[in-house]
């Protein structure tokens, strides 16, 4: 009677319907076996798993497959009352192909004028904390041999000021990848003047720490017009050089953010500016809070894509572009093109959802198909892992991405 019931109990295993769920190819898979309705059988090994890139552990298969394929796999397994007979199930499983791998990545043309590598990261100090930053050329551009349109500048200046750009030229812009990093890289240099930065600083003394409301509100008045006569200087550099190479300044069109930030007995006080949709965005030490630094184009009533190539964002109405901010302490200051955004938080009130940075950062901790990680405490190579990390699938978003982040 033991002998019968062994083999039924045996039968009936060899004889379930078992799914194995579809694997994809380049992405972390686990498919634990759940044998409740056969609690004497236990799986001993899974033959023809090693072709895969999966190992069989702990009653779970796992690991990262290496190509798309469907395989045939041979189940080994045994009755706990008869150890010594295994017996064969067969199942199968299927790998899908990695979307990733369905696009064709064509370098851009090395003789090109205003020619710029396909992608970049960076990593250094920022005023008393650490930075760390990556541009991709995006799979769209990729795919056609084009140009990234993308671009980033930091810059240590006097005084121990410290300022990040970001930029992302128009997609509809032949020169573009050139009016991104002229546009970060002329603000950048318009602020390496002990003079102007002095005078900003001066202006931000009487902000913070005077009693008068008088010198308060003409000190945020010209810490304004300062930060406006930058934005200003980079729009005549981008305007001269389209002129000198024969180009319309529209040629050049971009979108602009930047974070010129000191650290004050008071707190870290930061400049913010904004023209396009790219945030920049303040979390608080704690997580508790998060604050967007600069209006965004973007929305119904955004009134259409704005890039600080268009003389007509020079009204009076770019005041309100400008952010002057002081914080005793931060976790993260973070600015990122919209080929981040888009996907990671897809609508402008994300952009203050702690719930969603939250997610953010914990899919940069590794929780996300390819295991990317971002380490902020290990960081000795924190640039390539976050060009690694900017490399994530997201179905309908193959935009460039640029992605800042002090910490």
């Amino acid at each position: 009677m033991e002998n019968i019931l062994i083999y039924r109990e045996k039968e009936e295993f060899k004889e379930v319907h078992l799914v194995l769920k579809n694997a994809n190819a380049k992405q972390f898979y686990e498919f634990s076996f759940e044998l409740e309705d056969f609690p004497n059988i236990r799986i001993k090994n899974i033959t023809n798993l090693q072709e895969t890139g999966l190992t069989f552990g702990n009653n779970k298969i796992s690991g990262i497959p290496l190509a798309n394929s469907l395989h045939d796999l041979d189940i080994e397994f045994y009755h706990i009352h008869d150890e010594s007979c295994t017996e064969i199930k067969k199942v199968h499983l299927l790998v899908n192909a990695d979307p990733k791998d369905l696009w064709k990545n064509i370098p851009a043309d090395g003789n090109a004028v205003f020619y710029k590598p396909d992608e970049t990261s960076y990593k250094g100090q920022f005023l008393d904390k650490k930075i760390t930053a990556a541009s991709k050329r995006g799979r769209s551009h990729a795919h056609e041999g084009k140009f990234r349109d993308d671009d980033f500048a930091v810059k240590e200046l006097p005084g121990h000021w410290s300022i990040i750009s970001v930029a992302d030229g128009a997609g509809s812009a032949s020169m573009a990848r050139e009016g991104s990093r002229l546009a970060a890289d002329s603000v950048n240099h318009f602020f390496n003047s002990e003079e102007i930065l002095s005078d900003i600083e001066k202006n931000i003394q009487n902000i913070y720490t005077s009693q008068s409301q008088d010198l308060q509100a003409e000190g945020k008045k010209n810490v304004i017009r300062i930060l406006y006569g930058g934005v200003l200087r980079t729009y005549h550099v981008l305007d001269q050089t389209a002129a000198q190479h024969a180009f319309s300044i529209k040629d050049f069109h971009t979108t602009l953010i930047f974070a010129l930030a000191k650290k004050f007995d008071f707190g870290y006080v930061i400049l913010s500016f904004g023209v396009g949709d790219c945030p920049i965005n303040l979390i608080s030490p704690d997580f508790s809070e998060v604050k967007l630094l600069n209006r965004m184009d973007v929305g119904e009533f955004g009134g259409g894509t704005r890039f600080v190539t268009m003389k007509e964002i020079f009204n009076d109405d770019i005041v309100s572009r400008f952010g002057i901010t002081c914080v005793n302490d931060f976790s993260y200051l973070v600015l990122m093109t919209d080929g981040i955004y888009d996907p990671k938080f897809m609508t402008e009130s994300q952009l203050e959802n702690v719930e969603s940075w939250k997610v953010f950062f914990d899919d940069l901790a590794g929780n996300n198909d390819d295991r990317a990680k971002v380490d902020f405490i290990n960081d000795t190579d924190i640039d390539q892992k976050l060009l690694t990390w900017t490399d994530f699938w997201s179905r309908g978003n193959h935009d460039d991405r640029t992605l800042a982040i002090i910490y």
